[in-house]
């Protein structure tokens, strides 16, 4: 194989845990919201933008661990990096879900400040802050298992939940 095929495909397995996750997880808290606004289920539409943001989150979490600023304290115990981690994603995932949901009343705005009003007017902030303290959870979560993954490897951390590999039991 060559060079650019193994770099292909070590990138593509990389981006699989995360995507997964994100994927369940998104579903997971689109879910709670269709529950909390008395709608019946998600949507075709819906899922197919929850699986585009999972592929965008699984990349954009790989982006972020080759920055030299999220990786801060790699040496200190690890609800450091948890910790750090987890406001990064947090601050990213409130931003975003905020911008979101403009957008929605962008389009039926005339401009920003107008499609602002309109969707805090409308919108249950009850229901928006409990979507994101579930996402908060899921994200600590996240930051909890990716950071042990560094520190005991991915396959130890494996074989501790799903058991040993073939061929490795008894090692």
């Amino acid at each position: 194989m060559s060079a650019f095929a193994d770099k292909l495909k070590h990138e593509l397995l990389e981006l699989i845990p995360p995507t997964l996750y994100f994927f369940v997880v998104l579903h997971f808290a689109a879910a709670v919201q269709a529950l909390m606004n008395r709608h019946d289920a998600l949507t075709l539409p819906t899922s197919a933008t929850i699986t585009v943001a999972a592929l965008v989150l699984g990349k954009s979490v790989l982006i972020a661990e080759l920055l030299p600023f999220f990786n801060r304290y790699p040496t200190e115990p690890l609800i450091w990096n948890v910790g750090w981690k987890a406001m990064l994603y947090f601050t990213v995932a409130l931003l975003l879900h905020y911008l979101e949901r403009l957008i929605e009343f962008w389009h039926k705005a005339t401009d920003f400040m107008a499609a602002n009003e309109a969707m805090l007017a409308e919108i249950t902030l009850s229901h928006f802050w409990a979507v994101q303290l579930l996402l908060a959870f899921f994200i600590v979560i996240y930051c909890v298992m990716s950071e042990l993954a560094r520190v005991i490897g991915r396959a130890e951390l494996k074989a501790m939940f799903f058991g040993p590999l073939p061929g490795r039991r008894g090692a």
